[in-house]
């Protein structure tokens, strides 16, 4: 077993190891496993008092935020509120200065009554109750031994938890799964308790002992789960559905939200009421002393347990589950089932290498939810264009203000008046629009990770930085929108940089300093910063002029304004963000050669591949020069979205044959900067069909993204993106937007 020890963040804790019902389908008293009959009834004073110090010396060691502690049994409520107050007094007085105690207790609710609920309400103790639907649902397995119906008195504590003064303890409810059972009317039923969750559970199985299944269906459970589901979404999805969430979660590229399901390794250990620790307690479900480790609080401590080989057994994710599993497409969301569920005491999976034996429940759970799932829950970003560049406009702004939250006054007075003149700025419409389009700007991007970073690094010149770049972009926001407003921008080596407009030379080589710029209508005035009235004056930040080099922009065949072509930027002071080196800034001529070869090369994509030469139409293109490309090879660097790097110096079809790539790659990054396309990359190795090498996934589908737009510029590049989309659609990293995106791949091929 490798890697590092996973802590305990959660520990369930037998108080009691009797219970009140007799449930026939209980993994403590009907399963395998019957220890429980030589443990003592309730826990002692010395079991309680030395769990609570070794696991607060565990949540010390690890520096663990919070551990969740769940009071269990057998009956918990049987161990009276004498006990549990004295239970509740130890772990809070263990974990105080060391870290949040989340205390709960997951009970049959025959016992709950103000007095237990004043007590929790006093500690915090959040109380779960389980209900396994209608009283004809309910009456199947949870009855007294007598055979009485126990269903009227969950009831009563489930109404009792509703009260508004006992609200904020309720957890939900509960729910084992019967396939008998009418999946409507127990939905039904526990929706119109309104619990703040329901969890549905799947009843203890193994291979030896397997689940039932009247009609014989190896897919009975997810049906009747399914049809939970779909009654589940005609009513509203009224109520969080634990087991849906946590699908929903792992197709979308998150976590599991529950033990049973997915991946993450497991952080729960077991204290029986004789101070035993032990494995996950469904383990009863296998095998006499499946659960046991041979250890105790009283002469172990945690650590020692998560060494236990089977702890670290459920700490593998997927190198823990059996090869069948690590070759299916949704072991990322079914994470191969619960451990117990996988045990089979024959070969050739002796022990738990085996599939659940829920397999086939679990798959057609996932691919169920999956093509329940509306289409506004996939990223809009994916099938898109317009939506795409919301979404990075949107991220933009989010780094803007993480700046403004992380600077917590390191920018001083120059980033307060800043920042308040861009909330001017927003205040009216073209000031807004001026301020979109600065931000829109990709080294706009560039200069927000060089200023967090600097930030995060704690580096002395980082508020200067993050004002200097806030200023300048200010400037340029409102002359773009003429607005009649004073900036005060810093200059450095003699040059003022205006993001998107150019670079105005104002003093000497090495020289700084801090100008005032004023929208004057087309142009602007650079004046000192004590007379914003008197200095340069540039007429028309479009056109050159004396010390004024501006940001080159030009329209495309058939565009009506630069606005609709791209522009050259080889000013921005952030552009050198780049695999290779940003050139120098071009001359005149120069600048007017590359213009005339990127034209061209524009024409002969949107004669060959029409679709491949689409652009937004409110945005340009940024093209920068760079040296050391290798020809056809274009950079997309750190930076916002819609800026590439090119060679200044190539023909028309090898500069046509980068832009293509480029764009995307732009168009790629900028999908896995918004969305989750994919997750557990790297996990799987797979085949590159036009490369004959083995590569993550991210790697395999990035390039068949680019290969497919080439592939309509250049024919020659369709070679091998048949196999390779084969291969994308069956992995199981692909999350449902990077399912959606495939798909378009496809219509696109």
């Amino acid at each position: 077993m490798t890697g590092p020890l996973v802590p305990f963040r959660e520990v369930v804790l037998k108080v009691h190891s009797r219970c009140d019902l007799a449930c026939d389908h209980c993994y403590v008293f009907e399963h395998a496993d019957q220890s429980w009959r030589t443990r003592p009834k309730t826990i002692s004073d010395e079991v309680i008092f030395q769990t609570a110090q070794r696991l607060a010396e565990h949540a010390a060691a690890y520096a663990l935020p919070s551990v969740s502690v769940i009071l269990h049994g057998g009956e918990p409520l049987l161990a009276g509120p004498a006990r549990l107050r004295r239970i509740c007094e130890e772990l809070t007085s263990a974990f105080d200065g060391v870290a949040a105690l989340d205390l709960r207790i997951h009970t049959n609710g025959l016992q709950l009554s103000p007095r237990y609920l004043d007590l929790f309400s006093e500690y915090d103790v959040k109380v779960g109750i389980s209900l396994d639907g209608d009283r004809a649902a309910n009456d199947r397995h949870r009855r007294f031994a007598d055979g009485r119906s126990s269903h009227p008195l969950v009831l009563k504590a489930v109404e009792l938890l509703r009260q508004e003064r006992y609200r904020h303890l309720n957890l939900g409810l509960l729910c084992t799964v019967d396939i008998e059972n009418d999946a409507h009317a127990v939905l039904d039923a526990l929706i119109e308790l309104e619990p703040p969750l329901i969890d549905f559970l799947l009843p203890h199985a193994t291979w030896d002992d397997p689940p039932p299944r009247p009609d014989g269906s190896p897919t009975a459970y997810a049906d009747w789960l399914l049809a939970v589901h779909d009654r589940w979404q005609e009513l509203g999805r009224p109520v969080p559905v634990r087991i849906f969430s946590s699908v929903l979660s792992t197709l979308n590229g998150g976590p599991s939200l529950t033990e049973s399901l997915g991946l993450a390794p497991t952080d729960l250990v077991v204290v029986e009421t004789d101070g035993s620790l032990e494995q996950v307690d469904s383990l009863k479900s296998a095998y006499e002393g499946a659960a046991a480790t041979g250890f105790d609080v009283f002469t172990h401590a945690f650590d020692e347990v998560a060494a236990h080989p089977g702890v670290r057994a459920r700490q593998l994710g997927l190198e823990g589950v059996s090869g069948t599993c690590r070759r299916c497409p949704v072991v990322r969301s079914c994470g191969g089932g619960l451990y117990t569920h996988r045990y089979s005491s024959a070969g050739p999976g002796e022990g738990f290498d085996n599939p659940s034996v829920y397999c086939h429940d679990l798959a057609a759970l996932v691919h169920g939810i999956e093509a329940r799932t509306p289409a506004d829950s996939v990223a809009p970003a994916v099938a898109d264009p317009g939506e795409l560049l919301a979404a990075q406009e949107d991220l933009t702004r989010t780094l803007l203000a993480r700046l403004n939250a992380d600077l917590d006054g390191r920018g001083g007075e120059r980033w307060a008046a800043a920042w308040e003149l861009a909330t001017t700025l927003e205040g009216s419409a073209e000031g807004g629009r001026g301020l979109d389009r600065v931000l829109a700007h990709p080294y706009t991007r560039s200069w927000l990770f060089d200023a967090l970073e600097a930030l995060g690094e704690d580096r002395p010149e980082a508020g200067r930085t993050a004002a200097d770049g806030l200023q300048a972009l200010l400037a340029a926001a409102a002359v773009r929108a003429g607005l009649d407003l004073r900036v005060p921008v810093s200059y450095r080596d003699g040059a003022l940089v205006l993001p998107t407009l150019g670079r105005l030379t104002v003093g000497g080589p090495g020289e700084r300093g801090t100008v005032l710029v004023r929208a004057t209508g087309d142009g602007f005035l650079a004046g000192r910063a004590d007379d914003a009235s008197d200095g340069r004056r540039i007429g028309a930040v479009r056109r050159p002029g004396p010390g004024w080099l501006p940001v080159r922009g030009f329209a495309l065949p058939g565009s009506p304004s630069p606005d609709h072509g791209f522009v050259i930027d080889d000013l921005d002071p952030y552009r050198d963000c780049f695999t290779a080196p940003a050139a120098a800034a071009l001359d005149a001529p120069a600048a007017e050669r590359l213009a005339a070869v990127l034209t061209d090369a524009w024409a002969l994509i949107e004669e060959r591949a029409p679709a491949c030469g689409a652009r937004p139409a409110d945005r340009p293109m940024t093209l920068t020069p760079l040296t050391g490309l290798t020809p056809g090879e274009p950079s997309v660097g750190r930076h916002g979205y819609g800026a590439l790097g090119i060679g200044a110096d190539e023909g028309v079809g090898t500069l046509a044959l980068a832009l293509v790539r480029g764009v995307r790659r732009a168009e790629f990054r900028a999908l896995v900067d918004v969305t989750d396309l994919y997750a557990a990359d790297g996990s799987w190795e797979h085949r590159m069909p036009w490369g004959e090498e083995s590569v993550p996934f991210s790697r395999l589908l990035a390039g068949t993204y680019e290969r497919l737009g080439l592939a309509v510029f250049d024919p020659r590049y369709r070679d091998g993106v048949p196999q390779a989309l084969d291969t994308l659609e069956g992995a199981a990293e692909l999350t449902i937007g990077g399912k959606q995106l495939i798909s378009l791949m496809r219509k696109e091929f």
